[in-house]
């Protein structure tokens, strides 16, 4: 039977989307992302001249540095940049800027637990740094990473012991027996056809799901996997929406949990987003 949460969203609904294209100061692109409170900030600076002892005569450098809320990186937030930059790299065309250095830095808006970065959080993190490297347009990609948490909580598991909601807050992270997050990666196709601008082809490129009580289940597993592609595919749709506001039109109007009506009219603008004209620029701020 349905599962209650605390905040009335619905097993496979998502908080509120929030993208912010910044203007920051000497980076190429940035950009924050949100679900709801959840926030990251990312900014990308390259192709720039890199160390003699990292140059690759034959592709561009990756540097990936998370930063926690507070106090200094430590181990945790260095395995993350190193496992952001692994799942990172793939969609960037890195042969086309070889002996350079292409930095992402990543600042976390929201405060960690006691038990590390949660999924949501980390899945903010994935969010805006894709949308950093699109907005820097500078830096060719043949695809970009969208991602969203999924979890199992404890008090789910009283009427169904395989119940997933999607987007756990902060609050319920600290309350599952199983969570992860899911990233995907998007590309539209280039024919150009209808059944490829709605239903774009998402590929599982990284995931860190596990299982507090150390018991793996492939089943659920499975589902959890199907339901973040869910919810990475909303994130998706909306990166398409924004990316046109970057040239200076006007904002597009605030998106909440997103439900199939929205999801209707997205798929209408996917069709109106392949006639605009999608020139970046690092000075304009939009909302959405």
């Amino acid at each position: 039977m349905p599962f209650s949460r605390a905040d009335g969203r619905g097993n496979d609904d998502i908080r509120p989307l929030r993208i912010v294209y910044e203007r920051l100061d000497r980076v190429d692109g940035s950009a924050r992302f949100g679900f709801g409170e959840t926030q990251s900030l990312a900014s990308v600076s390259g192709p720039i001249e890199v160390r003699f002892a990292a140059e690759q005569p034959s592709k561009a450098t990756v540097e990936v540095n998370v930063r926690p809320l507070s106090s200094l990186p430590g181990t945790e937030s260095k395995a993350l940049s190193t496992s952001l930059r692994g799942l990172l790299s793939p969609s960037i065309i890195l042969s086309r800027n070889p002996r350079t250095l292409i930095q992402l830095v990543i600042q976390c808006l929201t405060p960690s637990s006691t038990e590390g970065f949660s999924p949501s959080l980390i899945a903010a993190c994935i969010n805006a740094s894709s949308l950093a490297l699109l907005n820097a347009g500078s830096i060719p990609m043949s695809s970009v990473v969208c991602a969203v948490a999924v979890s199992r909580l404890r008090s789910a598991t009283e009427d169904d012991a395989s119940a997933l909601v999607l987007d756990p807050s902060e609050a319920e992270f600290l309350e599952t027996v199983g969570c992860g997050c899911f990233a995907f990666s998007f590309a539209t196709a280039i024919n150009g056809s209808q059944q490829s601008q709605d239903s774009p082809a998402g590929r599982l490129v990284w995931t860190n799901w596990h299982a507090k009580d150390g018991v793996f289940d492939d089943e659920e597993f499975a589902r959890a996997q199907a339901l973040g592609f869910v919810g990475a595919e909303l994130v998706w749709r909306a990166v398409k929406l924004s990316v046109p506001q970057m040239d200076g039109s006007p904002s597009l109007p605030a998106l909440g949990q997103l439900s199939a009506d929205v999801m209707e009219n997205v798929a209408q603008s996917d069709t109106d987003l392949k006639s605009s004209d999608q020139e970046e620029s690092d000075d304009v701020k939009v909302e959405i």
